[in-house]
């Protein structure tokens, strides 16, 4: 698909990786390795790595620290993003954004339900921007993660980027 403004090539992006799990470990983090691995082989930075508990203020502490960080543009979650009594982490991130990307979870919905069916309605999958860094919430799932990146996230990286830090580096 022909893009309207074509990024500039060779862009480092640097991005942190956080999966969000009661259970997960840094052995059977699939959809975490998976971020970190589309990241690097799309030539872009992994500046951290690492899982949390799905808790509301620990979710809000990670961004707010991260926030703070000038050598990170972009930070990926996934997990956390279902409407499970444990499944928090739409609730904590939405409310600390400073602007949304609706389209992101609109497209990502309609992208999942071509492949899952109706279920596809049941993920909050979100992105935004929050100190001048993008923030994208993705499900847990590696299918949903690989999808997400492949068709959304990677493709529109750089461009948001440069979007985002106008002005601000």
């Amino acid at each position: 698909m022909p893009q309207p403004h074509p990024d500039s090539p060779g862009v480092l992006v640097t991005c942190t990786v956080v999966t969000v799990s009661d259970t997960r470990t840094l052995e059977t983090d699939k959809s975490g390795q998976l971020i970190q691995q589309l990241l690097l082989g799309a030539n872009h930075a992994v500046a951290a790595y690492t899982i949390i508990k799905d808790e509301p203020a620990q979710i809000q502490r990670q961004i707010e620290n991260l926030g703070k960080s000038s050598n990170l543009d972009a930070v990926i979650f996934n997990g956390g993003t279902g409407i499970a009594p444990r499944d928090t982490t739409y609730d904590a991130i939405e409310k600390l954004l400073d602007k949304t990307l609706p389209g992101f979870g609109e497209l990502f919905r309609f992208l999942s339900y071509q492949e899952i069916g109706s279920r596809a309605i049941a993920s909050r999958a979100v992105a935004g921007v929050y100190q001048d860094k993008l923030i994208f919430s993705l499900p847990g799932s590696s299918n949903a993660v690989r999808l997400a990146m492949e068709k959304l996230i990677l493709p529109e990286l750089t461009h948001l980027v440069s979007q985002v830090c106008k002005g601000v580096k």
